[in-house]
C-alpha cells in the first residue's frame, strides 16, 4: 500500500493535471498569461502524428508516449520516496524545535540545508494545529552560507507570507551590510521572497529584522 502522505502528494503533483486537462478542465479562471506547451500532456500530444504525414498510423506514436509518461512517474515516484518523503522528518522536528532557534516561534531552521520544506510546512502547521503560521526558514547552502527564505502563501504560488524589507530588496554584500546594519549580507532578491549571508547569526539577524518591521519594534523576537 502507499505511504498515506506520499499517494495525495503524487496525485495532486503528477496524475491530477494529467486528468484535469484530459478532460478539459482549466487550471484558472480568465485568460492565462502565458501559454504552457512543454507539459507532460503536451509533449504526449506532440507525438502523435501531424495532419499532413502520409502514414497516420498512432501505435508507435502510443508506445513511445507509454515510455515517456512511465518513466517520468516512476523518477517522481522515487524522487518523492527518497527525498521528499524524509524531508517531512526534519521539518517536523524543525517545527517542534522552533523557539530554540527565534523566541517568537516563526522562524524555522533547517541545519540540513534546503530539503523540499515548503509543502511539509503546509500540511504540517494544520496537522500541529500551530497557534501562528511560520514566516521565515532559515538553511545553509551548498556553499556554506546561509540564506533567509520567507514561506510563501500557498503551495502553488510566488506571493511570500513576509518577504524581506523593501528597502533591502536588490541590495548585495557591502552595500546592503552597511544598510542593514548587519555584518557578512550577501544579498536580497529583488522580490523580497529570500535574503543571504555568510553566516548563521547574520542570517538570523536579517530574519530577525524582518520580523521586527512587521510586528513592531515593540515585539521582542530574541
Amino acid at each position: 500500500p502507499c505511504c498515506p502522505p506520499l499517494c495525495p502528494q503524487l496525485y495532486e503533483n503528477f496524475v491530477e493535471e494529467i486528468d484535469a486537462i484530459d478532460n478539459g478542465i482549466a487550471q484558472a479562471e480568465g485568460e492565462p498569461r502565458y501559454a504552457l506547451t512543454t507539459t507532460l500532456s503536451a509533449r504526449v500530444g506532440h507525438l502523435n502524428p501531424r495532419w499532413n504525414d502520409p502514414d497516420q498510423d498512432t501505435e508507435a506514436g502510443f508506445k513511445r508516449a507509454m515510455e515517456l509518461v512511465g518513466g517520468e512517474f516512476m523518477d517522481r515516484l522515487d524522487y518523492y520516496h527518497h527525498a521528499w518523503l524524509p524531508a517531512r522528518a526534519l521539518v517536523e522536528e524543525a517545527i517542534r524545535r522552533r523557539f530554540e532557534v527565534d523566541a517568537s516561534g516563526m522562524v524555522l531552521e533547517l541545519p540540513q540545508g534546503g530539503c523540499p520544506w515548503k509543502q511539509h510546512v503546509f500540511s504540517l502547521e494544520q496537522e500541529l494545529a500551530l497557534p501562528q503560521p511560520l514566516q521565515l526558514v532559515l538553511f545553509p547552502d551548498r556553499g556554506g552560507q546561509w540564506r533567509v527564505q520567507s514561506v510563501p502563501t500557498g503551495p502553488h504560488t510566488f506571493q511570500s507570507r513576509l518577504p524581506l524589507p523593501e528597502p533591502w530588496r536588490g541590495i548585495r554584500d557591502e552595500a546592503l551590510s552597511e544598510l542593514t546594519g548587519i555584518p557578512g549580507c550577501v544579498f536580497v532578491h529583488a522580490s523580497g521572497f529570500i535574503g543571504g549571508n555568510r553566516t548563521r547569526e547574520g542570517a538570523l539577524e536579517m530574519a530577525r529584522r524582518t520580523l521586527a518591521q512587521r510586528h513592531g519594534e515593540g515585539v521582542q523576537s530574541r
